[in-house]
């Protein structure tokens, strides 16, 4: 009998590939006997050039109609079927078969009656000299694969035949068969919804082939119906989603329970395994089709009972057709090796390292600032803490990782709150150190110097392909006054936000280019806001800048702030509601006072007031202290020239951002000095601004680099006199050990007087009041627990608090009472606090007069000596002569007394950070986009190949990168 053949052509807003395609249909040597063009809802004319080709019918479909719905909404207008030799040919808009396509396809399946189903060669639309698709698979798994793509067709597939799947686009379909299956599955509007239905045909009997001579040209047809484009994500998800239905369909009755048990576990793997190949995109798409599966079985209830219904033979019928792990491994090697980019094409030199860590001296910058360290610090060599200014001594690692998040803050009477960000920084820094953390900071500032020369070096290499500029900004940004000013005074957070500046540089300006380098800068940029706050907002402008500049690689370049977003968000929620939203800028630990700073001063770049240390210095070598200033701004000179040098040099298009840095970190630390968030004793102090003269540093070092660069022969003459002047001007501040000016100190035994301690090892919610003088008559009360309060103790939430709480009033009115005779029942009190010492510091049993000090220092400092010896002779009588108390003696701290009251009283404290919902909610929110920007940021893939272009000594030098390989 003869065949008839209806084909149906859908359409969906495709007037721009209609022409070509209804032509296409019209020039066939064998024509079809029936025309049906389906309009599914065309937003633009497709629906008139429908019209204008004459079909026998023309139907109007739904917008949302997949190109299966739209096929089976036309077969209802069709002619009946009058044998089992009729034929449907299904084509999309953008499916032009050539002429002898339908006759190619005929004729197959007339030679081969048991073949039910034909697909075409399917060409590009563009270049028709390229296999588009080819026949499709399964591997063992039931991943979809096509078997052949964007190839180059050389006839090297034209003896395959039978296949387990072809493409919607082009196929002709016995009528019978498809009647018989139901057409394809509705849950697979898109993808796999033409495999879906070749495997449930194979399943009924009927073989399904591939016709290599019919070619029909084909921009991408049913699989993305109708979409202008889509994602990497969407993509994935219509591609994710249609394989968990199918492995749900095609599984055992007895397996589809553990199927669908394991779907969530699974996704949550899958999402791992994502982000380690950094496809970060894929994770939100992972997680929502594994929950629509899991939730969504109605589909897939229809669909097994469809596929029960039609099914004649077992899964060994297909077995040979799916795909196998080696062959699939094969086909994804050689598509991998197909998309490797062989970088420029040019006059360009390959070298995978621009500037060699020994060769380009950066080693020996390394050692050289190093030797500086430990000469600044040696002092700190051996001790197992160090303490001053803003440190104290850790805790153990479980302590440290029970200060973060949200809980129990356990500083003074304690409160609940969340966290401090430096907190995590801490835990991080002091696991390193596991067997006794505090060393890890003793450590760290033995190795800061060389260990900020070795940033620098890594992030100047990349803007220059000369070999020693990086040398000399590396050792310029290693001996900065920032940060030996930082280190002094004991502000560690600032010291550490110094040493991960140039990686953050460094790894923002190639995030655009890379997961990898994406998911390393939001930790930097998370650990460096969490180190010093008060760079938050100058970060956030130039990452927002960074965004703007490249809005092409934008996607990659949004997600750097979110780290640091979920590490603030619990610690700015408390914030606002105590109504002091700047309390974020304050510096993490121990609140310290500096000393007072001009804005001439911090152009100086000296943090601590004063000139770098070069005042007390001219004044011991006898020279006029009064000339300190002209000597610091006479050896800032040559950086200062070599910055604005590169306005007006060749190659002032890096420069302009780098002056734009560090007028940013000049613009912080002024701000900085301005605002006084944190009280010392009687005193507001502002905030450190070593952290923006670290910015203001950077930004001068890069655009000096840059005019080291452009300047040619000069340079080095430029460069020597710079790397002198920079090394004289650290000297005061590298010799305040020597000259005993150094704040710092290796870290006491024990915080508190040996008795308290033993207490504390039995007790360690005891609580010891610290009472001091204060001047003007005034005595400060602090409350400090166990063994007394540590590093990561310290809260911002405490420092910045603007008011007394009711609990902060109980204590002092408690210390106040205590300090002065009175009728006041302390006990109540002393027992409610849990408090069983108290120490007066500053007091001494058998003080001396010291006959050693100057004549005119002391009667300077007679009558603030006087004042405070009236306050600690009052206090300590008040204390000898209180019945609730007996006298310990005379200790490091001062002077101890013992509460002789209830030995079982017991503080009252709040839940931790995993005792509550709110704590559990905040870990868990953390430690998710923490851990995923971790696992993102593992490097997986090969390096990035680097092509630095050739050039003359003058020329500036051209570095461009591949594209990167780790999507």
């Amino acid at each position: 009998m003869q065949q008839r053949v209806t084909a149906i052509l859908v359409a969906r807003s495709g007037a721009e590939y209609l022409h070509r395609t209804l032509a296409a249909v019209d020039r066939q040597v064998r024509r079809p006997d029936f025309l049906i063009a389906v309009d599914a809802g065309s937003s633009d004319n497709s629906g008139s050039l429908l019209a204008a080709a004459g079909p026998a019918q023309l139907v109007a479909a739904s917008a949302k109609a997949s190109f299966g719905e739209a096929v089976a909404h036309a077969l209802h207008v069709a002619a009946p079927a009058v044998s089992d030799n009729e034929w449907l040919w299904l084509l999309a808009h953008d499916n032009a078969p050539e002429p002898d396509a339908l006759t190619r396809l005929l004729g197959a399946v007339e030679i081969a009656p048991s073949v039910s189903v034909a697909g075409p060669k399917l060409m590009g639309w563009k270049r028709r000299d390229v296999i588009a698709e080819f026949g499709e698979s399964m591997t063992p798994v039931g991943t979809s694969v096509r078997l052949v793509e964007d190839e180059l067709d050389q006839a090297q597939h034209d003896i395959r035949g039978d296949v387990l799947g072809v493409a919607a686009s082009g196929m002709l379909v016995r009528r019978s068969v498809w009647t018989a299956l139901g057409g394809f599955d509705p849950a697979l509007p898109s993808t796999d919804a033409a495999l879906d239905f070749c495997v449930r045909a194979r399943l009924a009997g009927h073989r399904v082939i591939v016709v290599p001579g019919a070619r029909v040209a084909s921009a991408g047809g049913p699989q993305h119906f109708g979409r202008r484009s889509l994602s990497d994500r969407s993509r994935m998800q219509i591609a994710r989603s249609a394989q968990l239905h199918r492995r749900l369909v095609y599984a055992p009755s007895a397996v589809v329970p553990l199927h669908w048990l394991s779907l969530i576990p699974l996704a949550i793997i899958r999402s791992i395994v994502h982000l380690l190949a950094k496809s970060p995109g894929a994770v939100g798409a992972e997680l929502v089709t594994a929950f629509r599966a899991a939730f969504d079985v109605l589909p897939v209830i229809r669909a097994r009972r469809n596929l029960r219904r039609t099914r004649r033979l077992g899964w060994k019928a297909i077995a040979p057709l799916r795909l196998s792990w080696r062959r699939a491994r094969e086909q994804r090697a050689h598509r991998q090796d197909s998309d490797d980019g062989m970088g420029p094409v040019g006059p360009a030199v390959y070298r995978e390292e621009p500037i060699g860590f020994v060769t380009g001296g950066g080693l020996w910058a390394v050692l050289v600032t190093g030797l500086v360290g430990l000469v600044a610090f040696g002092g700190l060599l051996g001790a197992t803490s160090v303490s001053g200014g803003g440190l104290l001594p850790l805790g153990s690692v479980d302590n440290l990782w029970s200060q973060v998040g949200y809980g129990w803050r356990e500083i003074g009477i304690g409160f609940t709150g969340a966290a401090d960000p430096f907190s995590y920084v801490l835990a991080s820094l002091g696991s390193l150190a596991f067997w006794q953390p505090s060393v890890a900071i003793v450590a760290l500032y033995v190795l800061a110097l060389p260990l900020a020369t070795l940033g620098a070096w890594f992030a100047a290499r990349q803007f220059t392909v000369r070999p020693w500029p990086p040398a000399l900004a590396a050792v310029l940004w290693g001996i900065a006054p920032p940060l030996l000013s930082s280190l002094e005074t004991g502000h560690l957070g600032a010291s550490i936000a110094h040493l991960l500046l140039p990686w953050l540089i460094l790894l923002g300006l190639s995030a655009g280019r890379s997961w990898t380098a994406s998911a390393g800068a939001a930790l930097v940029f998370a650990a460096v806001t969490a180190s010093a706050p008060v760079l938050t907002p100058a970060l956030l402008v130039m990452w927002l800048a960074l965004v703007l500049s490249r809005p092409r690689r934008a996607y990659r370049l949004l997600g750097i702030p979110l780290p640091a977003a979920a590490l603030f968000a619990p610690l700015a929620i408390d914030q606002i509601l105590r109504g002091n939203p700047l309390g974020l800028l304050a510096d993490p630990g121990v609140p310290a006072a500096g000393g007072a700073t001009s804005g001439i001063q911090l152009a100086l770049g000296s943090a601590a007031g004063g000139s770098n240390g070069w005042t007390a210095l001219l004044d011991r070598v006898l020279l006029p202290a009064t000339t300190a200033p002209i000597v610091v701004a006479a050896l800032l000179l040559p950086l200062g020239l070599l910055a604005l040098l590169g306005l007006f040099v060749r190659g002032s298009r890096r420069s302009i951002p780098a002056l734009a840095v560090a007028l940013l970190g000049y613009a912080t630390a002024v701000i900085s000095t301005r605002l006084e968030l944190v009280a010392v004793g009687s005193e507001t102090v502002g905030i450190w601004p070593g952290s923006g003269l670290s910015l203001f540093w950077l930004g001068l070092i890069g655009a000096a680099l840059v005019s080291l660069d452009a300047i040619g022969a000069a340079a080095r003459g430029f460069a020597v006199l710079l790397g002198v002047a920079s090394l004289l001007l650290a000297v005061p501040l590298v010799g305040s050990n020597l000259l005993g000016t150094l704040t710092v100190q290796p870290g006491p035994a024990r915080l508190l007087p040996a008795f308290v301690d033993a207490e504390a090892t039995s007790r360690p919610e005891i609580g010891t009041l610290i009472l001091a003088p204060a001047g003007d008559g005034a005595i400060s009360a602090a409350l400090e627990r166990g063994r007394g309060t540590l590093l990561e103790q310290q809260s911002t939430l405490d420092a910045t608090a603007m008011g007394m709480s009711d609990a902060d009033a109980r204590l002092a009115n408690l210390a106040g009472n205590l300090a002065s005779r009175s009728g006041y029942d302390s006990a109540a009190d002393l027992d409610d606090l849990a408090i069983g010492f108290i120490v007066l510091e500053g007091a001494d049993a058998n003080a001396e007069t010291d006959t050693d000090m100057d004549a005119d220092a002391s009667a300077t400092a007679a009558s603030a000596d006087e004042a405070e010896a009236a306050v600690l002779r009052r206090t300590q009588d008040a204390l000898d002569g209180n019945a609730l108390l007996v006298p310990v003696g005379e200790t490091s701290r001062g002077l101890l007394w013992r509460y002789v009251g209830e030995a079982d009283a017991v503080a009252g404290t709040g839940p931790s950070n995993t005792g509550s919902v709110l704590g559990m909610i905040v870990l868990v929110g953390q430690g998710l986009i923490i851990g995923m920007t971790v696992l993102l940021a593992v490097p997986t893939a090969r390096r990035r190949r680097e092509h630095v272009s050739r050039g003359t000594e003058n020329e500036e030098p051209a570095t461009t990168f591949d594209e990167d390989t780790d999507d």
